[in-house]
């Protein structure tokens, strides 16, 4: 049997399984798994062959942080779907705690089918609502990524003022916040007045790397974006390390940074 035949007839069988719900599904096909909701867009996407590699292009802009915090000693993520940022970081970042929360138990139970690494003292995967969790824990990241998707969408509450207030509050003093905005989220610009409220012009917005998604960074204190050549030196170090575009990235971090302050809303 031909591998489209496979995989199709995979895709009929993981439709068959959705529920109205919104709960977790999994395709499986000969060289990658996926997870959606009710079998419409594609949440996390790994590689059999190489489950650690990020196949899915927002995921690889969200390491974009890397041109601002090389080195993170800790790393929240909200949202922990497949699991692909968490596996990234944990396997290039051995000096980096990783912690992931994921409101949904049904998902961490996928996690041996994703291959996420049990936890130890650099993984910990928390069942918990990650708007919660960032108002109560005395932990302070470098980073915190905020990728949190439903069956309907992104939750209203990671748009809104509060939610990135309390980001602010908990990341270190020279932390960075960055999140996935799906591109026809008619919202976004709501999002961006929110994360102003709160970090002033410290943010920068772009399109990711292969999709229509926004990403987000947003940083705390008063230190500027460094400049393109800054970046573009860092990401010609990273890029002996890390599989990733970052010279590209750097350069829609720049123009980002400029598009945004030019937003008025």
């Amino acid at each position: 049997m031909d591998s489209f035949r496979v995989s199709f007839d995979a895709y009929l069988n993981m439709i068959a399984k959705a529920t109205s719900e919104g709960s977790p599904v999994v395709l499986e096909t000969e060289r990658t798994l996926s997870l959606r909701f009710k079998g419409l867009a594609t949440q996390s996407l790994m590689s059999r062959r190489d489950p650690d590699k990020l196949m899915l292009g927002y995921t690889r802009s969200m390491m974009s942080f890397l041109l601002l915090h090389p080195t993170p000693a800790r790393v929240s993520m909200i949202g922990l779907g497949g699991g692909s940022l968490a596996k990234y970081c944990y396997h290039h970042l051995p000096n980096t705690k990783v912690v992931a929360i994921e409101v949904d138990p049904a998902v961490i139970a996928l996690r041996d089918m994703f291959r996420i690494p049990p936890d130890d003292d650099r993984l910990e995967v928390l069942c918990a609502d990650g708007a919660e969790y960032v108002k109560g824990h005395d932990a302070r990241p470098e980073v915190i990524l905020v990728d949190a998707f439903l069956a309907h969408g992104m939750p209203a509450t990671f748009g809104r003022a509060a939610f990135y207030a309390a980001c602010h509050a908990r990341l270190a003093d020279d932390g960075v916040l960055v999140a996935n905005f799906v591109g026809n989220d008619e919202d976004v610009p709501i999002y961006l007045e929110e994360v102003r409220s709160v970090f002033g012009e410290s943010f920068s917005i772009s399109l990711a790397e292969d999709s229509c998604n926004f990403i987000l960074f947003a940083w705390k204190g008063a230190w500027d974006l460094p400049s393109l050549d800054t970046l573009l030196a860092r990401a010609r170090i990273l890029e002996t390390t890390h599989p990733l575009k970052l010279r590209l990235a750097a350069g829609r971090l720049n123009q980002g940074k400029r598009l945004a302050s030019r937003l008025k809303f």
